[in-house]
């Protein structure tokens, strides 16, 4: 009984969830940190899309709900992608995208290879992306597959 309880909660919240989505978020319904925050932003505000208004206020509260050090990083990540060309930008949104599109276990075997390389020293790492960038697309995808350039645990600092 008490399962079936909380499906429908889930089910309802889920429910809401979607349809305040769908519905966007009005100016009003912003907590007064977000409108400070957002203020450059309410003139234009009723004509974004709905999603576009429940992206930026998440991404507001996210922002309100980080310490100093998590915003200076933030900061930092921002200025990084604002001083690529768009063409990197949109190559980072498709490599993205595909990322995304893997199942849980091969995005988790991804970032445990990532924090395996980024333990290297840095002229290990040097090495294998020149490795790497000297592949034919196809050998690329290989050495993905079967992690030929693997970084080998005496790499490891």
């Amino acid at each position: 009984m008490k399962l079936t309880n909380m499906a429908i909660v889930a089910f309802a919240l889920l429910s809401i969830s979607g349809w305040a989505h769908a519905q966007g978020v009005a100016w009003e319904d912003l907590s007064a940190d977000q409108q400070a925050l957002l203020a450059p932003q309410e003139n234009t505000w009723a004509q974004l899309e709905a999603s576009r208004q429940t992206t930026i206020a998440l991404g507001a509260q996210r922002w309100l709900d980080m310490e100093g050090q998590q915003r200076d990083a933030a900061r930092t990540r921002f200025n990084r992608w604002q001083s690529l060309s768009e063409a990197q930008r949109s190559e980072i949104r498709r490599s993205y995208g595909l990322f995304r599109g893997l199942d849980m276990a091969e995005r988790a075997r991804i970032r445990r290879m990532y924090r395996e390389f980024r333990r290297l020293p840095a002229d290990r790492q040097a090495e294998l992306r020149r490795q790497f960038r000297d592949l034919r697309p196809a050998q690329r995808r290989r050495a993905l597959r079967d992690r030929s350039l693997r970084p080998r645990v005496r790499d490891r600092r």
